[in-house]
C-alpha cells in the first residue's frame, strides 16, 4: 500500500497536475474564518497584526484538519517578531504612517499617510470589528497628477531577503504549502490604487492610454524582477495572486494588461521547476482557456460556478485538465446555508467531476463566508478524505 504523503507533498503534487494518494480537501479558509477563530476585534488581526493573519490561519488548518494552502507569502526581513511580519528593504523609499480619523463600537477608520521622494499621499481605511477591512479612498486622487509617486510602489526587489517567506513557510511545516506571492498589471490592480474606483480607471485606459501602458511596463519589469528575485530563495510554489481579473475588466483587457506578464512569470518558473498557481475570483473560463492554451501554468483557481462565476467544473477538466490543475468550485453561498448532508453531495460531484487522473484540489469558489457552520467545514474534510482517496472508486 501507497505510503499516506504529508497535506504539503498532497497539495504539490497535486499543482503538478499529478495524482497524489488522495484528492487534497483545501477550503479557501484565508480570511474570515481564521480571524473569527481568534475570538478577537477583526482590527486586531488586519490592523494590529496581534496576531498577524497568517498565523491565525495555520492555527485555522490545525482546528479543521484541511490541506493547508498559504497564499500570502513574500520577500522581506522581519522587523517586529511580536506581532506581524513587515517586510522591509534598503530600495523602497515609501515611509508609511498611520493616524486614527475616527473610532465606534463596530469600526476604526484609519488614515494612512505615504511619504515618497515625490511628496505625500494618502489613503482611508475602514478596519470592522467583524469583517475584513475596506479601503474607502485609494492613494492616487488624481492618477495624471500623482504618476510619478508610483515608481515608487515597485521598488527594486534585488536585496530581499527570504526571511519573511520562510518564516510563513516553516511555520505551516507540512501542514500545508505556502506560495511565494506575486500580481499581474490590470484593472485588478489598479483598483486598489486609484480613486474614483471602475468609472476612472475605464476614463483612463480609453483616454489616457500611454499612462496605463507605461504603468504596465513598470508592473511588468518589477513583476519579473521579483521573481527572479524570489526563485533563487526556491519556494515551494509561486502564487500569482489577481483578484477579479475577469470581474473588473473585459478579456480584452486582460489580453492587453496582463496576459503578456503571466505568460512570462510562468515561463520563468517553469524553468526553475517551481509550480505556478493563479487565483482569480469570479468569472475564469476565459482565463482557464487562455493560461491552458498560452501560458506555461501549472494550476488555477478558484472556478466559481454560476452566478458567481462561469466555470463548468467536468467541462473544464476535459477540455484543459490534461494542460492545467484546477481546485476549487464549491459555491461558497451554499456552504453557508447548505446542510451537511448537502456539503457531502457538493463534494462527492466536484471529485467526481475533476479527481480522475489527479490534478485537482477540493475546494471553495473564493472566500469561506465568517458565518459557514463548523459542521459543514468538517464534513467537507471528512469526505474528502474519505471518498477522494486514489484510486477513485465512485459511488452511485
Amino acid at each position: 500500500m501507497p505510503k499516506e504523503m504529508t497535506s504539503k507533498e498532497r497539495m504539490l503534487t497535486a499543482f503538478r497536475n499529478q495524482q497524489p494518494d488522495r484528492v487534497p480537501v483545501s477550503p479557501d479558509i484565508s480570511n474570515m474564518i481564521p480571524a473569527k477563530l481568534t475570538g478577537k476585534p477583526f482590527w486586531e488581526i488586519y490592523l494590529d497584526g496581534d496576531p498577524p493573519l497568517w498565523k491565525a490561519y495555520v492555527e485555522a488548518v490545525k482546528y479543521y484538519r484541511i490541506d493547508g494552502w498559504q497564499y500570502g507569502g513574500y520577500l522581506g526581513r522581519l522587523i517586529d517578531s511580536t506581532k506581524a511580519l513587515k517586510p522591509t528593504d534598503k530600495t523602497d523609499e515609501r515611509k508609511f504612517r498611520n493616524v486614527v480619523i475616527s473610532k465606534s463600537r463596530d469600526a476604526i477608520t484609519v488614515r494612512t499617510y505615504c511619504t515618497t521622494p515625490k511628496g505625500k499621499l494618502w489613503s482611508d481605511t475602514i478596519f470592522f470589528r467583524d469583517q475584513p477591512p475596506w479601503t474607502t479612498r485609494k492613494y492616487f486622487k488624481d492618477f495624471e497628477k500623482d504618476f510619478d509617486h508610483l515608481q515608487y510602489f515597485y521598488p527594486d526587489p534585488s536585496d530581499r531577503s527570504g526571511e519573511a517567506y520562510w518564516i510563513m513557510a516553516n511555520s505551516m511545516g507540512d501542514m500545508g504549502t505556502t506560495g511565494l506571492a506575486v500580481g499581474l498589471p490590470g484593472f485588478q490592480d489598479l483598483f486598489g490604487l486609484i480613486d474614483g474606483g471602475l468609472e476612472e480607471i475605464c476614463r483612463l485606459y480609453l483616454k489616457k492610454r500611454d499612462l496605463i501602458e507605461e504603468y504596465r511596463k513598470m508592473f511588468h519589469e518589477y513583476a519579473v524582477s521579483y521573481l527572479e528575485r524570489g526563485l533563487q530563495i526556491h519556494p515551494e510554489f509561486v502564487l500569482v495572486g489577481a483578484s477579479g481579473l475577469l470581474t473588473l475588466q473585459s478579456p480584452a483587457v486582460f489580453d492587453n494588461l496582463s496576459l503578456p506578464t503571466l505568460k512570462e512569470i510562468t515561463r520563468m518558473a517553469k524553468e526553475a521547476d517551481v509550480p505556478t498557481h493563479l487565483h482569480s475570483c469570479g468569472r475564469e473560463r476565459y482565463v482557464v482557456e487562455k493560461a491552458a492554451q498560452e501560458t506555461d501554468l501549472s494550476s488555477i483557481e478558484p472556478l466559481e460556478p454560476p452566478p458567481g462565476g462561469d466555470c463548468d467544473l467536468a467541462d473544464i477538466k476535459r477540455l484543459y485538465g490534461k494542460k492545467i490543475a484546477l481546485k476549487g468550485n464549491i459555491q461558497t453561498t451554499r456552504l453557508l446555508m447548505a446542510s451537511p448532508d448537502e456539503v457531502e453531495r457538493m463534494a462527492k460531484w466536484c471529485i467526481d467531476a475533476a479527481g480522475e487522473g489527479g490534478g485537482y484540489v477540493l475546494s471553495t469558489g473564493d472566500q469561506v463566508g465568517r458565518d459557514t457552520p463548523d459542521e459543514n467545514l468538517f464534513r467537507l474534510v471528512e469526505f474528502g478524505r474519505k471518498y477522494g482517496k486514489y484510486p477513485l472508486r465512485k459511488s452511485s
